[in-house]
């Protein structure tokens, strides 16, 4: 028979995955009887677990939220996933907060699972300045309230009332897709760029943000688009270079391996040139499938860089 030490834990634990559990589904999901679950939540509450008891036909329990962080329970497989996350925190500032905790957790952790974390090592890209973790909560907490913020961005010390919409992550950083309203358009702030003057505003009624979402609005704004997660310009052209030295460059491009070291490839880019400039780097020689206006700009962009090649004073 379990100690009762080893009990509470499988008690807590249970209590823990769920929000409301029934005494007598607790009873025999750990094989003890509903009075010793009964004796065993009285001893977690001793011990500082806001346990409360769950009204109904057979009554029961639910975890609920304390004054303090009492001692938590971990599966193996959720100590493994805190410890990568706390690995990978990239663009707020709680590098030293992270590694504090994931420390705490590796201290009290059985051998064979802190052999397993002690096994993931990786590099975060580090991205420069970091947001400020009180800003990233505040920001957080106003989006959850739809609660205007006033707010000091960049350089810029002029005070902007902004209605934030949603906190997104992205290639190590973190910005918030908000309206502005003196300016009455839509804006995309990088939160390591923004000082909060004030917060917890008046409360605004939501609006509907262009492509729908705010993560799908963000990667439209990095393609240079406003309405739509698309590049403004779609080019297809066939390269004279294998597909396998293509692959590693084609993020985001669609390849057909056509055999014979050609490859054709269709590839979103900001315009014309861009596409151009994609194909450019592979320093080989390539047809244009299209659309028209694909040719029309390479025919542009061959004068442009004749013209380019005749230095000073040859002409």
């Amino acid at each position: 028979m379990p100690s009762p030490s080893h009990r509470m834990l499988n008690l807590l634990s249970v209590l823990q995955s769920r929000r409301d559990w029934g005494g007598q589904e607790l009873a025999d999901r750990l094989g003890v009887t509903v009075r010793t679950i009964r004796r065993d939540v009285d001893r977690l509450r001793e011990l500082g677990y806001a346990i409360t008891a769950v009204k109904g036909p057979y009554g029961g329990y639910r975890l609920a939220p304390g004054e303090e962080l009492p001692p938590l329970l971990f599966d193996d497989e959720q100590a493994v996933a805190i410890a990568v996350a706390l690995q990978s925190a990239s663009g707020v500032d709680i590098a030293d907060a992270a590694a504090r905790a994931l420390a705490t957790m590796r201290q009290v952790m059985p051998s064979h699972l802190r052999h397993r974390i002690d096994t993931i090592r990786f590099e975060v890209d580090a991205t420069g300045e970091q947001a400020a973790p009180e800003v990233v909560e505040a920001v957080s907490g106003a989006t959850r309230d739809r609660r205007t913020l006033r707010i000091e961005y960049g350089g810029d010390d002029r005070s902007r009332r902004i209605e934030p919409y949603a906190v997104v992550a992205r290639d190590g950083r973190w910005y918030v897709v908000a309206w502005e309203l003196d300016a009455a358009d839509w804006r995309i702030l990088r939160l390591d760029r923004l000082r909060l003057r004030q917060g917890g505003g008046v409360p605004f009624e939501p609006r509907e943000i262009p492509t729908g979402n705010a993560r799908t609005f963000l990667a439209a704004r990095f393609k240079g688009a406003s309405d739509e997660d698309r590049w403004p310009v779609t080019a297809e052209f066939i390269l004279s270079v294998p597909v396998g030295r293509v692959i590693p460059f084609a993020a985001g491009a669609a390849l057909d391996d056509l055999g014979g070291g050609r490859t054709r490839v269709q590839v979103g880019s900001w315009s014309w040139a861009g596409a151009l400039a994609w194909a450019l780097r592979f320093d080989a020689p390539f047809e244009i499938v299209g659309p028209p206006e694909l040719a029309d700009a390479a025919a542009a962009l061959a004068g442009r860089l004749t013209d380019s090649a005749v230095g000073p004073g040859i002409r």
